[in-house]
């Protein structure tokens, strides 16, 4: 079973989506700070991140910014975000994240991200952003 690490500081928030994400057959890992999920996906080594940018602590930008450089970084890593501006979704890629969600997340279009995630090899983390265009 593939794992994804969720990073948000809402308990409500991270309780929906590690029941979707159970539902559709990941092993989910929670952190609600910044540092803990650098920390999980160091340990974990999984292959989605779903990174909150308002994360306490650091935030998902610097999450996603510190992941880049490890060897065990996420296959694909998703921003998590109550803003949805052009701006907003620049500043997502360049820290390395590879899509950005507004929240309310629409529960099929991370469904879609999830699946397509499935596809790509382990080995595969520098090219995700070129081939999956959600």
């Amino acid at each position: 079973m593939e794992r994804v690490v969720v990073a948000d500081d809402n308990p409500a928030m991270t309780s929906v989506m590690t029941l979707a994400l159970r539902m559709w057959g990941w092993e989910v890992i929670v952190a609600h700070d910044g540092f803990a999920a650098v920390d999980a996906i160091r340990k974990t080594r999984p292959a989605v991140g779903l990174i909150d940018i308002g994360l306490p602590e650091i935030s998902g930008l610097e999450v996603a910014r510190l992941v880049r450089t490890l060897e065990v970084a996420p296959r694909l890593l998703v921003a998590l975000s109550g803003y949805g501006e052009e701006t907003d979704h620049l500043r997502s890629r360049e820290a390395g994240f590879d899509h950005h969600l507004v929240k309310p997340i629409d529960p099929e279009r991370l469904r879609a991200i999830m699946m397509a995630a499935r596809l790509q090899t382990p080995d595969d983390r520098s090219g995700a952003r070129s081939r999956i265009s959600l």
